[in-house]
């Protein structure tokens, strides 16, 4: 049996309504996330476009928008990816589900990450297994990413 998800926290030295704007604005998302761009749709029901130079592109949902504290989607990273490779749209089989959640704790945020979904991807134990491997490796380079970009870029506003 393949575990189902996984939880990262990370304390960002920004007020909760800054970092809302680097999880949430396609500018931010695709400079420490993606390192070619993104594209959001900030509603539910919206669409995400994640852009990596090395990777490809990856497509999302969004299913929560609960302005500052919560911010939810489905992506499907695993799919086969490439230059000329259409993205496929999240769907059961195919997706994860991660959601971010933002508290206050002085002047900074707390920012908890949950993915879930891995036990329900199409494949053998072999490939969701890796699936799962890949992300959990990926998240804290990316947290820190996250937090290096909120040390280091003025606030849009």
């Amino acid at each position: 049996m393949t575990a189902d998800r996984i939880e990262r926290d990370v304390l960002i030295d920004a007020p909760v309504e800054r970092v809302w704007e680097l999880l949430t604005e396609a500018e931010h998302v695709g400079r420490w996330f993606g390192d070619a761009g993104a594209e959001i749709d900030l509603r539910p029901g919206g669409e995400i476009l994640f852009r990596w130079s090395e990777h490809g592109d990856a497509r999302g949902r969004v299913e929560v928008v609960e302005r500052p504290h919560r911010f939810a989607y489905t992506w499907a990273p695993f799919g086969p990816r490439g230059a000329g490779i259409e993205p496929e749209a999240p769907a059961p089989g195919n997706s994860t589900l991660v959601e971010f959640t933002l508290a206050a704790e002085g002047g900074s945020t707390r920012l908890s990450v949950v993915e879930s979904g891995f036990a329900a991807l199409d494949g053998d134990a072999e490939t969701v297994a890796g699936h799962l491997a890949g992300n959990t490796r990926g998240w804290p380079l990316e947290l820190a990413d996250l937090v290096a970009y909120a040390a280091g870029t003025p606030a849009s506003r």
